[in-house]
């Protein structure tokens, strides 16, 4: 029985990529917008502070990772809200196949067309902001590991407030709390490698946190699903 269940979950949750990838290009404009607002916020700040080297080189990083922050956030709430709309997550949470499988392949359809977008321009944008080759990598690297961690803790809370009609708020507040451990991180890991200094303990605390989300981020996003669709 176990046997023949694990085939089905994964053909259900790549069925639900692939479904979420087609919906996203169709309607370009959800996948568009988080792209543009990151170019936005980060080409805007050598407008503001001026075009010195030293002092964008030293404000990349976190310059980099709250653009990234924020562009998740800004996504997010699209996330459940159209199947919601018209019964598609009803008809999920009575599939026969488990919903937290179902849940991850949403959370990893939605990393794959805002948060992969956002790391493709990144080394662009490294450039512009002066960063050097070795910075761009980690910066990178950072990111690989630390936006689907972003996309996991924003997911728990567009799950919670799916049923409201303005949830956006409440996801911000329910996910800035426990993105601070992501963005301390993701902009230390960034900054030692500019100053020439030893990353890879930041990368690790980087990958135990992907961890963690992976393993429990879908169950809580289950069960936030069930809680707003059945009360």
């Amino acid at each position: 029985m176990a046997n023949q269940l694990e085939p089905a979950m994964w053909s259900g949750m790549l069925a639900i990529i692939k479904r979420d990838i087609v919906i996203a290009f169709r309607q370009r404009g959800d996948m568009v917008n988080p792209l543009f607002f990151f170019i936005m916020v980060i080409a805007l700040f050598p407008l503001g502070m001026g075009p010195e080297p030293g002092t964008l080189q030293k404000i990349a990083p976190g310059v980099i990772w709250i653009a990234a922050l924020l562009s998740t956030l800004l996504s997010v709430d699209s996330l459940f809200r159209q199947d919601f709309d018209d019964g598609a997550l009803e008809l999920t949470l009575m599939s026969p196949q488990p919903l937290f499988v179902l849940a991850f392949g949403k959370v990893l359809a939605h990393w794959l067309v805002t948060a992969l977008p956002l790391i493709c321009v990144a080394p662009v944008l490294g450039v512009m902001m002066f960063m050097d080759v070795n910075t761009i990598k980690v910066t990178l690297y950072s990111l690989l590991l630390g936006t689907p961690v972003l996309s996991m803790i924003s997911a728990i809370g567009a799950a919670l407030t799916v049923g409201l009609h303005k949830g956006g708020v409440l996801v911000a507040v329910i996910a800035l709390p426990l993105y601070i451990p992501v963005l301390i991180f993701g902009t230390s890991a960034v900054e030692a490698a500019a100053m020439g200094h030893p990353f890879a303990g930041q990368l690790a605390y980087l990958a135990a946190f992907l961890i963690l989300a992976f393993t429990f981020a879908p169950f809580a996003i289950a069960t936030g699903l069930r809680i707003s669709v059945n009360g």
